[in-house]
């Protein structure tokens, strides 16, 4: 199962399972969205319970938080998560407060979704990695699937989570994973374990982390298409590095990073969003704050550049295995 059937089947078992759950965005209903996410969902459920919004981020976030306090439970698709600032207002003022403001009177039991990165040749307004502008606000759960198996697991979690749930889900693993390397031929989901995803209804805990790849060299700590970037890197250098996924990027699994990086002694942060005040940096601030003693070398840190994405040096920009094979390196020499 590719990931995009693994989130059409999530919301389809929630449609199923609740009348209070309703799914809308822009050409979500009759098209199936963009990506094909919510494809047969408005003929199964009818256009009252999945159906198309105007292009107007603002509105669709504003119609879903009101429908959150009257007691549905909306999934909204802001159909690139470049497109999500003009609806920055009713998210962080409005979503993210309403709990809050209410003294638990009122919640915003909404989900987000938004697919994110790079990796497609989708210029700078198509491939942004917007996940700590989220991490910042208060009250706003970020969640960032690297797999067909999370995805389903996850999003139904957040549909039934009475907090707002941004769901990042990285473009580039749609259909398939991807470990940066562009010019060899794309990899189907088909054969690969985590692309085994049950027909019905599961659920993964929000929070918690995944040990991706077992490593006594160095702990990598990233989440969505970087999982697979670091994976290869780590086969191609022979280096034993134990990936975790962080899956839930906020709140944070905090004592699997711990953990992690107290027994290998050794840790790099990877992601694809730009360097400056990206989530790296508040995640290198935790292992330096509770891993300070136990460490051997410096934190590595290998992210996108501070520019917007470029379309034409799309592989400049983009972490790819060399430039994380050769920060495992640094690591191990330091």
């Amino acid at each position: 199962m590719t990931m995009i059937q693994a989130l059409r089947s999530a919301m389809d078992v929630m449609l199923e399972r609740s009348g209070d759950v309703v799914v809308f965005g822009q050409d979500v209903g009759y098209f199936g969205g963009v990506f094909r996410c919510t494809e047969g969902l408005q003929a199964k459920y009818g256009k009252s319970r999945v159906f198309d919004a105007p292009i107007s981020e603002g509105g669709i976030v504003g119609i879903a938080v009101g429908m959150g306090a009257y007691g549905l439970r909306p999934v909204a698709e802001i159909q690139f998560a470049d497109y999500f600032y003009p609806a920055s207002d009713q998210i962080v003022s409005e979503a993210a407060r309403l709990r809050y403001r209410s003294a638990g009177d009122f919640t915003a039991p909404i989900t987000l979704r938004m697919p994110c990165g790079g990796g497609i040749y989708g210029g700078q307004t198509h491939s942004q990695s917007p996940e700590a502008l989220f991490t910042h606000v208060c009250g706003l759960r970020t969640v960032m699937p690297s797999n067909p198996y999370d995805a389903k697991g996850l999003l139904i979690a957040a549909i039934e989570c009475d907090d707002p749930v941004i769901f990042l889900e990285p473009k580039r693993l749609y259909n398939g994973p991807f470990d940066g390397h562009h010019d060899r031929p794309s990899v189907p989901w088909t054969n690969h374990p985590l692309g085994q995803v049950p027909e019905g209804y599961y659920s993964l805990p929000l929070e918690t982390a995944s040990v991706f790849r077992p490593g006594t060299d160095l702990t990598v700590l990233t989440y969505g298409t970087m999982v697979f970037v670091a994976e290869a890197a780590a086969n191609e250098t022979g280096i034993s590095a134990e990936i975790i996924d962080l899956r839930s990027i906020w709140p944070l699994d905090l004592p699997a990073i711990i953990n992690s990086v107290r027994k290998t002694r050794r840790c790099v942060v990877l992601h694809e969003a730009t360097r400056t005040s990206g989530f790296g940096a508040e995640l290198s601030a935790l292992v330096q704050e509770h891993c300070f003693y136990h460490l051997e070398a410096p934190i590595e840190r290998i992210t996108g550049w501070d520019t917007p994405y470029p379309h034409a040096q799309e592989w400049d920009y983009f972490p790819g295995p060399a430039r994380v094979a050769a920060a495992f390196k640094r690591a191990m020499e330091a």
